[in-house]
């Protein structure tokens, strides 16, 4: 269980900066995860390995253009926050930069109708903040902020639509659930059409998919809770889809965290509104899925843990190695793979 057992090397070539022209055009790793064979195709093909009965769950989480640059009301110091979520009311948690210059009580303007006084600070930058506005807060920060891309993009986004999934509906995310990139509306119209059952909850995500993990052990690592919904029509298809045998594919690491997190906690499929902390690396036993469509991940990350529990860290490791050498695109805006 070291952290040094998820870690691989990763030339910049391999690293996506932009999105592809054509959303399902990108490439698709068919990975059988009990005997690690591997086949190679595009995305638009994934239709010709799900089955009519099978079920699609995706996260239909909306990214907040989450960025927000701000000056302190005392010095005028320039202050960037990143939403991460939204507590309760006015109140959000977020990640500050730089942190050193914040302390409870510290007022950061952003404009004339938007400030914020600090509440809370807790470690790695963390900060809990209570916000004050003029109008609707959710469409200033439309106007307001930015797309919070990861690091290791570099590249400006030209159309900030494509960091978002075309069935993106509920506003509330700090960043993309970026298997779900794959996909377009005639796709998934295809896959409907062919007896899919295709299906959505919701997660938020934050902190919890891309904190990194800063110890040798890594049971050791606290996992950043997420706030997610579960409607009682999804609940019911889902444990019927279980009664049944029908194949239950997860869309993403945040759909997966979904939907074993239910299984794990209430045994079945419910409608729920709560947040999770689950953490799966190998050695858990999965409950509620049969397989993932997911993208490539970065090295040491619980996201690669997470592959890692469904095949096992030998096959998934393999398979990477694969993938570079077939060029495959890595990261949010890269390639995908599809385990089952």
């Amino acid at each position: 269980m070291n952290i040094n057992d998820y870690d691989y090397e990763l030339d910049e070539k391999f690293i996506a900066q932009t999105p592809i022209k054509n959303r399902s055009d990108s490439k698709l790793m068919i990975l059988d995860k009990s005997s690690g064979e591997i086949k190679h195709s595009n995305f638009y093909n994934i239709i010709n390995y799900l089955n009519k009965g099978d079920v699609l769950v995706l996260n239909d989480t909306k990214v907040l253009p989450a960025r927000i640059f701000g000056k302190k009301e005392d010095t005028g110091a320039n202050i960037e926050l990143l939403l991460l979520k939204n507590i309760e009311n006015d109140e959000w948690e977020c990640l500050s930069r730089p942190a050193k210059r914040l302390k409870i009580g510290t007022t950061i303007v952003f404009n004339e109708n938007l400030k914020c006084k600090v509440i809370d600070k807790k470690e790695d930058g963390i900060i809990r903040v209570n916000f004050e506005y003029k109008g609707i807060f959710l469409e200033i920060i439309e106007k307001l902020g930015i797309m919070p891309l990861p690091p290791y993009i570099h590249e400006s986004l030209k159309e900030q639509e494509r960091y978002q999934t075309v069935y993106a509906k509920i506003l509330g995310s700090a960043a993309a659930p970026t298997a779900g990139l794959h996909f377009t509306r005639k796709l998934l119209e295809e896959i409907k059409n062919k007896g899919i059952i295709v299906c959505y909850v919701t997660l938020h995500v934050g902190l919890g998919t891309f904190r990194p993990v800063e110890v040798e052990n890594i049971v050791d690592h606290h996992m950043h809770s997420e706030h997610f919904v579960m409607s009682s029509e999804v609940a019911n298809l889902l444990n019927d889809a279980k009664k049944n045998g029908k194949k239950i594919y997860a869309v993403g690491t945040t759909t997966t965290r979904v939907l074993e997190t239910m299984m794990s906690k209430y045994g079945k499929f419910k409608e729920v509104s709560e947040d999770t902390d689950i953490f799966i690396y190998p050695g858990y036993k999965f409950k509620a899925i049969d397989g993932l469509i997911t993208n490539f991940h970065l090295p040491k990350s619980t996201l690669l843990m997470l592959v890692s529990a469904l095949a096992s860290r030998e096959i998934i490791l393999n398979a990477y190695e694969q993938a570079k050498i077939n060029n495959y695109r890595f990261f949010s805006f890269g390639d995908a793979m599809f385990i089952k």
